[in-house]
């Protein structure tokens, strides 16, 4: 979720103070699960994703629900997990947070959430392993999508191509685009092919 304010991270009351009842002020909004709660204009929410996300989106948004999800146990969680749909965009997901207790105190949920965006001001990396992962599966998936029309090539062929692809320093086919993974086009992947004799005879379609 974007917000027009400035906010420091470090200082967790004012950030309460800032972000406490915000979804009041969205627009076209109407947070219906608010209206359950007797403390709605104590929490706070907030979007991590929405449907067209890339893969650094995607990875700390994974990051953050795991250090969260702890808040959303019990009878009355201070977070609560949602998806939010418009027909404009399709749907964005993130959560419901409690900012302040009864007594007005901040909830260690909030106080979580508040040191994990401090840590993504300094790195907009959560996980490195997770998002690298996510690289490299998601090129693996594009080289798949590129030769969607040969049916017989062996298992496991694509994390072949990607090797060959680094043995052979073609960086251009195996680095992050976009945020999407690598890519390479269907003639470069029938030649690692055929390198690795793995597809000995091919006609590429032009």
């Amino acid at each position: 979720m974007a917000t027009t304010q400035v906010i420091d991270w470090t200082d967790v009351e004012a950030a309460g103070k800032a972000l406490a009842g915000n979804w009041r002020d969205f627009d076209c909004f109407a947070w219906h699960r608010g209206y359950d709660l007797e403390d709605a204009d104590r929490w706070c929410v907030w979007y991590t994703s929405s449907r067209d996300a890339g893969l650094l989106e995607q990875s700390n948004e994974q990051a953050i629900n795991d250090r969260l999800r702890p808040f959303s146990e019990g009878d009355d969680p201070d977070l609560v997990f949602e998806r939010h749909s418009h027909w404009a965009v399709g749907y964005i997901d993130g959560f419901s947070i409690r900012v302040y207790r009864p007594d007005g105190s901040i909830t260690p949920a909030f106080e979580e959430f508040c040191r994990i965006k401090e840590a993504l001001e300094g790195y907009s990396i959560l996980n490195e392993q997770d998002y690298t992962e996510r690289e490299y599966l998601e090129t693996l998936d594009n080289y798949r999508s590129e030769m969607w029309r040969e049916k017989n090539l062996p298992e496991g062929w694509e994390a072949e191509v990607y090797s060959w692809f680094s043995d052979h320093c073609l960086d251009e086919f195996i680095e992050n685009r976009d945020d999407r993974g690598g890519w390479a086009p269907r003639e470069k992947i029938v030649e690692a092919l055929q390198a690795l004799g793995l597809l000995p005879t091919v006609v590429v379609e032009t």
